[in-house]
Order: structure tokens, then sequence, then C-alpha cells
């Protein structure tokens, strides 16, 4: 016989363990969840709803480092964005990275 019976009746005992060899998983997934997963989400929320809120005359900054002013809105997900005088480009709304400043409101009292 090659297998002690020492060793054939270990076997028997490490079954139940096996449900808690998931736990530290289960743990690190937790971890990774509100380190990584949420925040990200989140943020993922805010630039959708910023670039959705854009309209005519915001200063925004482009993926690509360009500032430009936002001439026009047009249709589906594109804006021209006017980067000099008499200078416009199309841009795909997604590559938007960040609004500097909103238009002030026009003011009645003046």
């Amino acid at each position: 016989m090659w297998i002690s019976p020492a060793f054939a009746q270990g076997a028997e005992a490490a079954a139940p363990n096996a449900l808690l060899q998931f736990v530290p998983f289960i743990f690190i997934f937790v971890i990774f969840y509100f380190l990584l997963i949420r925040p990200q989400a989140t943020a993922r929320k805010k630039h959708l709803e910023m670039v959705g809120n854009v309209k005519r005359g915001d200063v925004v900054v482009t993926a690509g480092g360009l500032v430009g002013k936002i001439s026009k809105v047009l249709d589906g997900d594109e804006v021209m964005v006017e980067l000099a005088d008499k200078m416009s480009v199309k841009v795909v709304k997604s590559t938007i990275a960040d609004v500097r400043t909103k238009p002030e409101p026009a003011n009645d009292n003046k």
C-alpha cells in the first residue's frame, strides 16, 4: 500500500473548511468596491452630467489640452469650439475634460 491510513483520514477533515477559503476573496472584493469601483463610477457620472449640460458660451478644456469657447452645440454628441477668432473646430462632447467658466447671466438692472 502506497498511502498510509493517516493521510487518507486527513482528507475528510479538510472539506468543512473549504467554505472558509472564500472569505478572504469576499473581503478583498468589498475593499476594491469601496476604494476603486464606487469612486470611479461616481466620477464618471459627474463627468457625464457636466458634459451633458454644456451650452453656448461655456469655456471648456478638451482632453488634448485645447482651451476654447463653445460657439454652437450640434446634434448628437458634438459641439463647435472656437479656439481663436474665426477658428472653430468640431469636438466630440466626451473629449471635454473640464468646463472652466460658465457665462454670467445677463443683469436686467443695467
